[in-house]
């Protein structure tokens, strides 16, 4: 048992937490399941790391860059409160798991049995339905220990041993569950690139693609953000690189010059110590560098990795598809749609902060940056590509408000005695504010605290109900989907 705890340490630390090795790792199986010759394997390992690594550099200047200047923006109101952070919520939730005697490692155990559950599901999808391996290793990190503490507060009497395996049915169900919903839309988006959504936001993906075709369904044929074409002087803005620069250099231009360079000086903003004018200037044109980077990195490491899954979908996993991060989105819809959905989801977080202070809210949030970056970006993608730019822009807006409130009261509801995750120190209060881990298992949550074990019955029903519904829905196209995607377009067509 030592020896495989040993070895499952090894593979969590060096494999899950560093997804860019663990897509490589994908890659090499597949490869060899397809029997390429040694220097190919070799070959693809390095382009779908390398690719991941460039997507990381990409995402992660996003976040370096703008981080700092949101955190600025709330200590220039003196807005001492819980951060809407994935990995700072991720930080205050295994500090109440250690205050009540927990620990990190039972969370990787849970990860673990999830991880496993999630496989066996997938194997067996004549009868569970499900297509998607959520292979997002450091998300599933951070959704084990967020999983626990919630699951924790409804049960806190449970032992161990039977806590995990009740924790990890749910886990593995909503990872297979959630990321099976965005196999046809993701298929549609990329026009058959060959995986889905694995992320923090799978149901709000499917849940706003539904209202935005039932509230903008006479918008059918609604313009997207690619299909604007602006006469004269504007039609500057058609070329995606040009519109985001100048879009961002409005709206974080705003939000610095509110801050003020001494305060962003304080947080070590880049640029604040010399012209505040080419400060605003390197920090605005930097979103349209660090995408441009991203969706270099999603078009090396993709193809290498869906090309060499089809091993793993040939012996393995027959019909299954990868679950990635949502950055892998960004390099197929529109950058309008990435650039538009952050403003309108950070306008949303910023009138939720507001009413919150003006109403006095015995909690208030500050925002983070990768909630209302990469959780309103995805869903505007996504929404974009199916109803269009409207419908884009309002599901972000709507998404930010939900992001702040829904975490406020999650945040107070989920306790043990007087811990919580507002009770852990100042720079860890925070809770894991995208539209799953604010609306989906907050709801999860709340079910299983009034109705018990009944709760976790109910819950898991729904789970296991939702991909039978997708294949009723269409059981002839529904495993061509991922299959034969061209075939699959014809079949669309004849419907």
């Amino acid at each position: 048992m030592n020896v495989l705890m040993t070895f499952w340490e090894f593979f969590a630390n060096n494999f899950l937490k560093t997804p860019a090795y663990f897509i490589g790792l994908i890659t090499v199986v597949g490869y060899i399941l397809l029997k390429k010759q040694w220097y190919e394997v070799f070959s693809g390992f390095i382009k779908a790391t390398v690719g991941y690594k460039i997507l990381l550099v990409g995402s992660g200047g996003l976040s370096s860059t703008f981080k700092p200047i949101i955190s600025a923006l709330s200590s220039k109101f003196g807005i001492d409160a819980m951060v809407l952070d994935t990995y700072i919520g991720q930080t205050a939730a295994q500090g109440a798991m250690e205050a009540c005697g927990k620990s990190f490692s039972q969370a990787m155990v849970l990860l673990l049995i999830a991880f496993v559950f999630n496989i066996l599901l997938v194997k067996f999808q004549k009868v569970t339905k499900m297509r998607a391996v959520f292979t997002t290793g450091h998300v599933q990190t951070q959704q084990a220990t967020f999983a626990f503490w919630i699951f924790f507060t409804c049960f806190p009497n449970l032992a161990d041993g039977p806590m995990l395996v009740l924790m990890a049915v749910l886990l593995g169900l909503y990872w297979a569950v959630g990321s099976n919903l965005t196999v046809e839309t993701a298929q549609r988006l990329t026009d058959g690139a060959g995986f889905c959504v694995a992320h923090q936001q799978m149901f709000g993906i499917a849940i706003y693609e539904a209202l935005g075709g039932l509230l903008f369904k006479s918008e059918n044929n609604a313009k997207k953000f690619e299909d604007y074409e602006l006469p004269g002087w504007l039609s500057m803005f058609n070329e995606n690189t040009v519109s985001t620069s100048i879009l961002m250099l409005l709206f974080i231009g705003v939000i610095m010059v509110i801050t003020g360079k001494p305060t962003l000086a304080e947080f070590n903003v880049a640029g604040s110590k010399g012209n505040f004018f080419f400060c605003i200037m390197d920090n605005a044109l930097a979103f349209a560098v660090y995408m441009a980077v991203l969706q270099l990195g999603v078009r090396i490491f993709v193809g290498e990795l869906t090309n060499s899954f089809q091993g793993i979908s040939n012996k393995l996993l027959p019909g299954a598809v990868p679950g990635l991060d949502c950055a892998a989105s960004y390099g197929f819809g529109s950058a309008n749609a990435v650039t538009f959905g952050f403003i309108f989801g950070a306008i949303g977080q910023f009138l939720a902060i507001g009413i919150l202070i003006l109403t006095k809210s015995p909690v208030i949030a500050i925002a983070g940056f990768v909630p209302v970056f990469f959780d309103n970006a995805t869903i505007s993608v996504y929404v974009n590509a199916k109803s269009g730019a409207k419908a884009a822009m309002t599901a972000a807006f709507v998404n930010g408000l939900l992001q702040v409130f829904c975490s406020v009261l999650a945040a107070q509801f989920f306790t043990v005695g007087d811990v919580s995750v507002l009770t852990q120190t100042a720079s860890a209060k925070g809770w894991m504010a995208m539209f799953d881990w604010a609306v989906i298992w907050p709801a999860f949550g709340v079910v299983m605290h009034y109705l018990g074990y009944v709760g976790v019955a109910l819950i898991a029903i729904i789970l296991i109900a939702i991909p039978q519904l997708q294949y009723k829905a269409d059981p002839e196209g529904y495993f061509l989907c991922v299959e034969d995607w061209e075939a699959y377009k014809e079949h669309i067509a004849k419907k």
